[in-house]
C-alpha cells in the first residue's frame, strides 16, 4: 500500500492550467475591470430574470455583447504567456469586446428601421449582421477551438453555398445570404434565439447560485459531511469521492470544475488508503461526471430539455433523480470492489461526528431547500434561483464567516466568470440550431437514422452513442447535447412511441379511434385488434401504416402524458450519452484534470474512467425500453431496484471480483445475472433468478475472500 503524501505542488498546478483556458491574472489592470463589470453584469442578469421587462431579443444581444467583453479581456485571442500579457493583444482584444457591444446595441437601435423597410438589408445591416457571427465564431474559438467555428462555417455554407449541389436525401434548394444573415442575427431562432434565451436565464442563474454556494463555504461543508457519511463504510475514502462529486455537481454543474475542486481533497485520500492512484483519479473523474447528471442543476442540460420538451423543469429533475442515483451506485461498486481487491478497507478514515458536523454547517443546506420548495410549489426556476441566492447569503449570517458586502461582489464576479464561456458557446451553437430549423436537416438525418437502424431501437441508441462520442471529441457535452438532440431526438422518441404502442396492441387495449386508422391498411385486421396479439403480428401491422398517419395513430392511441414521457426518455438518452466525451478518451477532459492531480498517465486515466462510468451506456438502454421514466410506483421501484442489482452484477462480470476473486465460470454467471435484471421483459420470475443467482455468487465470493487468508 502506498502511503506517499500527494503534493499539490508547482507541478501539479501547471498541470491543472495546462488544462484550461490561457486568462489573464485576476490581479491585473484586465482582472481588476473584468472583476467590476462581472459584479455589474451579474446585477444586470438579476434585474432582467426578475422585475425587467425588456425584450427577449434584446436582452439575448445585451447578454452576447457584455459576455463577449468579459470573455475576450479573460481569454487572449493569441495564446502564450507573453502574447497574453502584450498591451497589443489587449487592445486587439478590448476592440473585440467592444465591436460585440456595438452589434448588440445596432440590434437594440435598428431592428424596428429594419421592418419599417420591409427587411430590405442597408449595407449597415450586412456589416453588423456579419460582423456579429464573424464575433461568434471568434469567442467560441477561444473557449473551445476550431471544432465549433468550423461546424458553424460548414452549416451556414449549406444554407446558402453548398447545400444546392448535393443530391439525395440531404440536398437543399438554398436560401439567400441575406435571409441567412438575417434569420442568423435579427430573427428569434438565430444567435439570439432560444439557446440564448435559456443562457441568460436559467442557466447563468444557476451557475450564479453555485457560485454564492461556494464563496460562503458550502463546499467545505459538503466534503466534510460526505466524510462523516460515507467514511466508515468499506473503502471510505473513495465513497467520499463519490458522495463529494455528486453533492458538489448538484450544484456546479461543471464536471472539470467538480474534478478539481473535490479531487484535490479525495484523491491523496484514496492514494493513503491504499488504492490505486489510477483508480482513484478515474473514481474522481466519473463521479465528477455524474454531478451533471444529478439534479437540481444538471449543468445547463435540464434547462434546454425543458425547452425542447415543454415539460416543466420541476417533472425534469424528478424524474431525473433515481437514474442518477443508479449511476452513482454503479460507481460506489466499483469503488467497493476494488477496495476489496485492494485491502483499502483496511485503512480507517479520520471523520468528525455528524453532529458536530451538521452543527457547524446546517446552514448551508437552508438555501437547497428553499430552491427545491420554491420549484415544488410551482414557481419558475430562475425565480426560485434568486430568492435561494438571497437565502445562502441570509444563511451565511449564521456560520463564523458571513458574507458581507465584499464576498457578496466576490460571488458576483465569480459568477460571471463561471459563465462567460458558457455563453458564448451556447450562443454560437444557436447558429447551428438555426439552420437545423431553416434546412429541416433534423427530419432528414433522424429519417436516416431510423432508416439504417431498421426500426431498431437498441441500434438507433448505439448510432447516437457513436455519434455523442465522435461529437464529444470537439464539442463540450452541452454542445453536444443541443447538437445530437436537435437531430436525433425525434428518431428515438418515435422508436420509444411505437414500442409502447405495440405493448398496447400486444394487450389488445388499443382505443376503437385508433383501430379506425388501420381500416386504410387492412380492414379485416381491425376486428382482430380488439383482442391481445403476438409481437411479431402488431409490428408487421404497424410496419403497414402510411408515415403520414404514424403520428395520428400515437396521438389516438397512447395518452398524451405517455406521450411526453416518451419524449423526455428520448432526450434524457442523449443527454446522457453526451457525458461519455468527459471520461472517454482521446478528448476526456474530466478524466486528464484527475490524472494531473494524481500524477498518472492522462490516455491511461481516462480508459480508466470509462471503464468505471459504464452507467452511461446501461442506465440509457433501461429509459428506453422500460418504464423508468413515467411508469406506475411499482414498475419504477420494480426497474430501478433490479437495476441496482443488476449494475453490481455486470461490475462483477467486468471486474472478475465481488467480495473475492471469481474464477472464469463464476464470473460469467456474474455475467448471466446481470442480464438477467437489466434485459427488458416483464417477467418477474427471470428478475427474481437473476437476483437469487447474484446472492448466492455474492455470499460465495464472501466465503472465498475470508478463507483466503487462513490459506
Amino acid at each position: 500500500m502506498s502511503t506517499e503524501p500527494l503534493d499539490t505542488d508547482r507541478d501539479t498546478a501547471d498541470k491543472l492550467k495546462s488544462l484550461e483556458l490561457v486568462q489573464r491574472p485576476e490581479g491585473s489592470g484586465p482582472g481588476r475591470f473584468i472583476y467590476w463589470a462581472g459584479v455589474l453584469f451579474s446585477l444586470a442578469h438579476i434585474y432582467f430574470n426578475t422585475l425587467g421587462t425588456w425584450s427577449e431579443l434584446y436582452v439575448s444581444a445585451i447578454h452576447f455583447g457584455g459576455f463577449a467583453l468579459i470573455c475576450a479581456l479573460m481569454v487572449p485571442g493569441i495564446k502564450g504567456a507573453r502574447a497574453a500579457t502584450s498591451k497589443a493583444v489587449l487592445v486587439f482584444d478590448i476592440l473585440v469586446g467592444l465591436a460585440a457591444i456595438a452589434c448588440a446595441l445596432y440590434l437594440i437601435g435598428y431592428e424596428d428601421a429594419l421592418y419599417d423597410r420591409g427587411v430590405n438589408f442597408v449595407a449597415s445591416d450586412w456589416f453588423f449582421s456579419a460582423l456579429a457571427i464573424l464575433l461568434a465564431l471568434e469567442m467560441a474559438r477561444r473557449t473551445t477551438g476550431w471544432f465549433i467555428p468550423c461546424l458553424i462555417v460548414v452549416a451556414m455554407t449549406y444554407v446558402f453555398w453548398w447545400g444546392p449541389y448535393i443530391e439525395g436525401m440531404f440536398g437543399f434548394a438554398g436560401l439567400s445570404l441575406e435571409t441567412l444573415l438575417y434569420r442568423s442575427y435579427f430573427g428569434s431562432d438565430g444567435m439570439f434565439g432560444s439557446i440564448a434565451r435559456i443562457s441568460w436565464t436559467f442557466v447563468f442563474m444557476f451557475i450564479l447560485f453555485g457560485a454564492f454556494l461556494v464563496r460562503s463555504g458550502a463546499g467545505d461543508f459538503i466534503i466534510e459531511l460526505s466524510r462523516c457519511a460515507a467514511g466508515r463504510f468499506v473503502g471510505g475514502p473513495g465513497f467520499v469521492a463519490v458522495l463529494g462529486s455528486g453533492l458538489m455537481g448538484s450544484v456546479s454543474g461543471s464536471s472539470v470544475a467538480n474534478t478539481v475542486s473535490t479531487g484535490v481533497i479525495t484523491i491523496p485520500l484514496m492514494r493513503r488508503a491504499g488504492f490505486p492512484a489510477r483508480f482513484a483519479a478515474g473514481v474522481e473523474a466519473a463521479a465528477s461526471t455524474g454531478g451533471q447528471l444529478m439534479p437540481p442543476v444538471m449543468g445547463a442540460g435540464a434547462f434546454i430539455m425543458a425547452s425542447y420538451t415543454q415539460i416543466p423543469y420541476v417533472e425534469i429533475i424528478a424524474f431525473s433523480a433515481l437514474p442518477a442515483l443508479m449511476y452513482f451506485l454503479s460507481v460506489g461498486f466499483y469503488v467497493r470492489v476494488e477496495a476489496m481487491r485492494s485491502h483499502a478497507h483496511a485503512v480507517e478514515l479520520e471523520t468528525r461526528p455528524l453532529k458536530e458536523v451538521l452543527k457547524e454547517g446546517w446552514h448551508f443546506l437552508l438555501p437547497l431547500v428553499v430552491l427545491v420548495a420554491l420549484l415544488i410549489y410551482g414557481f419558475t426556476p430562475t425565480y426560485a434561483a434568486g430568492v435561494s441566492i438571497i437565502a445562502v447569503v441570509v444563511a451565511s449570517w449564521l456560520s463564523k464567516n458571513p458574507m458581507g458586502p465584499r464576498a457578496v461582489c466576490d460571488a458576483l464576479a465569480q459568477g460571471a466568470r463561471n459563465m462567460a464561456t458558457t455563453a458564448m458557446l451556447l450562443v454560437a451553437v444557436g447558429l447551428v440550431v438555426n439552420v437545423v430549423a431553416m434546412t429541416g436537416i433534423g427530419n432528414t438525418f433522424s429519417l436516416m437514422v431510423s432508416d439504417w437502424a431498421g426500426g431498431s431501437l437498441l441500434i438507433t441508441i448505439l448510432l447516437v452513442g457513436l455519434a455523442s462520442l465522435v461529437l464529444g471529441m470537439g464539442l463540450p457535452v452541452t454542445a453536444a447535447y443541443i447538437v445530437l438532440a436537435t437531430l436525433s431526438a425525434p428518431a428515438i422518441y418515435n422508436l420509444i412511441a411505437e414500442t409502447r404502442l405495440v405493448e398496447l396492441m400486444m394487450s389488445g387495449g388499443l382505443p376503437e379511434a385508433a383501430r379506425m386508422i388501420f381500416m386504410l391498411v387492412d380492414p379485416e385486421k381491425v376486428t382482430a385488434l380488439a383482442s391481445p396479439m403476438s409481437e411479431a403480428e402488431a409490428r408487421a401491422l404497424l410496419a403497414q401504416v402510411p408515415q403520414d398517419f404514424t403520428g395520428q395513430l400515437m396521438s389516438q392511441a397512447l395518452d398524451p402524458t405517455l406521450l411526453s414521457m416518451a419524449l423526455l426518455s428520448a432526450h434524457m438518452i442523449i443527454f446522457w450519452l453526451s457525458q461519455d466525451s468527459n471520461v472517454t478518451p482521446p478528448v476526456c477532459l474530466t478524466a486528464f484534470a484527475a490524472a494531473a492531480i494524481a500524477k498518472t498517465p492522462p490516455m491511461a486515466t481516462g480508459f480508466t474512467a470509462w471503464k468505471i462510468a459504464k452507467g452511461l451506456y446501461v442506465v440509457p438502454l433501461l429509459l428506453g425500453y422500460t418504464n423508468l421514466i413515467g411508469g406506475s410506483t411499482e414498475e419504477v421501484l420494480r426497474v430501478f431496484i433490479f437495476g441496482v442489482f443488476g449494475l453490481y452484477a455486470f461490475v462483477g462480470f467486468m471486474e472478475g471480483f465481488l467480495e473475492g476473486r471469481l474464477n472464469p465460470l463464476l464470473r460469467l454467471l456474474s455475467g448471466i445475472a446481470a442480464l438477467a435484471m437489466l434485459w427488458p421483459h416483464h417477467n418477474l420470475l427471470i428478475d427474481l433468478a437473476g437476483l437469487a443467482l447474484f446472492v448466492v455468487l455474492f455470499l460465495y465470493s464472501r466465503r472465498i475472500a475470508k478463507a483466503a487468508p487462513a490459506a
